[in-house]
């Protein structure tokens, strides 16, 4: 036999590995599902998907396993670009073993992890598999062990992508719950720890596996989902996007380009955007829409905690994250899935090397028994402790009110933002001066033979006094006081002075945030 013939052979199992069972491949295809090499090839840049142990496949016996030996072992690994830059990618392949993970499946993904966080480029994984391979018995479980210990020494370190395509059941889930950012599509993806009949055995109650841990409730409910999407087309498409919105690792910036929309555009729409009088709601993704180059966007978590808004943008063609809070939503309050949500955004962009600005409309934190029994001083703390520990540049922004702790919180000078800025509209205080008024002057107000008018008048005075938009200014705990027209030109000089900040942290193995 020549090297021809070896050739040739070789040919032939790759082509028959890329063509894979028909029978499978329309099974897959009837469930709405794309195929693994189908679902790669719209995430990569056509053509530079580099394979890794194609020819792999597992050595277990038992069960009938002996006389089922598939190449890839059901998962395909390897590596390709989006927009030029590498990126590593594993994807189950739900024909091969209903994408089950054995022994090999899983060494296979330990190698593909180790090696992108060796080349610091992100790691994307495409899961759709039946969990752990119940044939192969704790070799399995061990295996999965291998990917949560390689999650969390990739944590801050490369960008890791979750794309749920199928179902994602058990302990299977938990590697999701570690990376940076989870992607699902209605339908055709759950995620669980137990499904609907353990459940039902367990407490009776009956749901189907959307219900349970379908997109809809992961992106709204639990907070597990970043994004959600009908198909898994779009889905692919907003992963790419993303990725070039992140740099390859944490030594590195994110990709700038070069902006066609103008630095010292004035944003004139601001000024009738938002209401001066603070009991009055607005939309704050229209204040975003003002600032950011092109109006152009991508909203994490945007349909869970949404009385708090976190985006990617770019600003002067750099990349940047926006904390906002939303009034149209519970005013604008901070309240335990807020913090949770905003302190994750916060660890990722100090993370990554993205600036944080922070645009401020906070009347508090949502007071309530249930809120304070499920812990809102510990959650609360979480978005401190993020901010506190953020070294990237932090600019903030109080567009009106900004009261009490939550001020304090929502990235102000005093626990470390660089530059601290604010509207002519601003109000910082301690509280509202309606609640203020009735607290220092109680017994005034009490004993007045017209409590209603003498309240009034000293609301009046307190305002006058200590919340006049310049009271915080004049004592240096804001930097300046700006027209809001110039909000974009300011925050891009703002940036653009900060770009090279370098701060240094304690020596320390680790913080002990609150969780």
């Amino acid at each position: 036999m020549t090297m021809y013939d070896r050739v040739s052979e070789l040919t032939a199992i790759r082509d028959e590995i890329a063509k894979g069972v028909p029978e499978a491949t329309a099974a897959q295809h009837a469930k709405g599902k794309l195929t693994a090499r189908e679902r790669i090839e719209l995430l990569l840049d056509p053509g530079s998907f580099q394979e890794a142990q194609q020819l792999r496949r597992h050595r277990a016996t038992g069960f009938g396993l002996e006389a089922k030996k598939p190449y890839t072992d059901g998962v395909i690994t390897g590596w390709g670009t989006v927009e030029g830059r590498t990126v590593f990618v594993y994807a189950h392949d739900f024909r091969i073993f209903g994408g089950a993970l054995g022994e090999a499946h899983a060494m296979k993904i330990h190698k593909i992890m180790d090696m992108a966080i060796a080349a610091g480029a992100p790691l994307v994984s495409l899961n759709d598999g039946a969990g752990a391979r119940i044939q192969e018995g704790v070799s399995a479980l061990a295996g999965y062990g291998g990917i949560f210990l390689r999650n969390t020494k990739a944590s801050g370190v490369i960008p890791q992508i979750s794309v749920m395509l199928g179902p994602c059941a058990g302990g299977a889930a938990y590697s999701p719950a570690l990376t940076d950012f989870v992607f699902m599509v209605r339908e055709t993806s759950q995620m669980f720890i137990t499904g609907p009949d353990v459940v039902k055995a367990v407490t009776g109650e009956e749901i189907t596996q959307n219900g349970l841990g379908g997109a809809d409730v992961h992106a709204e409910t639990s907070g597990v989902c970043h994004f959600a999407y009908d198909d898994e087309e779009t889905c692919l498409s907003e992963v790419r996007y993303l990725l070039s919105l992140l740099p390859s690792n944490n030594r590195e910036t994110p990709p700038a380009v070069p902006p066609a929309d103008a630095p010292g555009r004035r944003c004139l729409n601001l000024l009738d955007l938002v209401p001066v009088e603070g009991n009055r709601p607005y939309d704050m993704h229209q204040v975003v829409d003002e600032i950011v180059d092109d109006g152009e966007y991508l909203e994490v978590h945007e349909r869970w905690a949404r009385n708090i808004i976190c985006v990617l943008a770019r600003l002067d063609g750099q990349v940047v994250g926006i904390v906002a809070n939303q009034p149209q939503v519970l005013a604008g309050v901070l309240d335990i899935e807020a913090s949770e949500k905003a302190a994750r955004f916060v660890q990722m962009c100090d993370a990554f090397n993205i600036p944080i600005v922070t645009l401020v409309d906070v009347p508090g934190f949502l007071p309530g028994v249930g809120q304070e029994h499920d812990g809102i001083i510990r959650h609360g703390a979480k978005l401190l402790y993020a901010y506190c520990n953020a070294t990237v540049p932090r600019v903030s922004l109080v567009l009106r009110k900004a009261y009490g702790g939550a001020y304090i919180v929502m990235d102000s000078q005093s626990i470390g933002a660089d530059l601290s800025l604010a509207w002519p509209a601003n109000e910082i205080a301690v509280m509202g001066a309606d609640g203020a008024a009735n607290v220092v002057f109680r017994r005034q107000i009490a004993g007045a033979a017209d409590p209603e008018a003498t309240r009034a008048q000293l609301v009046k005075e307190y305002q006058a006094e200590l919340m006049h938009p310049y009271y915080a200014a004049e004592r240096g705990l804001v930097d300046d006081v700006i027209d809001p027209a110039d909000t974009r030109e300011v925050l891009i000089g703002a940036l653009a002075m900060l770009r090279a900040k370098h701060a240094v942290l304690p020596a320390r193995k680790h913080g002990n945030p609150p969780t």
